[in-house]
């Protein structure tokens, strides 16, 4: 299963979301691009995503990463393109690449 880096931006507009609303946002932005991400097994299936480490509340990032696993291959420069279409402002992926 291909592993794709992202690289992403938290700025002035949403840095007051908590990390658990940033994952929500990020998450309903890759159900909305039909990006074909992988997901657990089991009773309650989630996302295969590993985020990095959760910003302070109040505070904003330019080179925050999570890495989505994939079920299909896709380019990294599509699944870029995707997200950023669905993403909110404020919330940017700058940067992905194949892990």
């Amino acid at each position: 299963m291909p592993r794709v880096q992202i690289k992403y931006i938290k700025a002035e507009e949403v840095k007051f979301i908590s990390h658990r609303d940033l994952i929500r946002a990020f998450g309903r932005a890759i159900r909305r691009a039909e990006l074909p991400i992988a997901y657990s097994q089991g009773f309650n299936p989630r996302m295969k995503v590993s985020w990095g480490q959760a910003l302070k509340v109040g505070a904003t990032s330019a080179g925050e990463t999570a890495e989505l696993l994939l079920a299909q291959p896709l380019s990294p420069s599509e699944v870029m393109t995707r997200l950023n279409r669905q993403l909110p402002k404020g919330l940017a992926v700058i940067g992905a690449s194949l892990l």
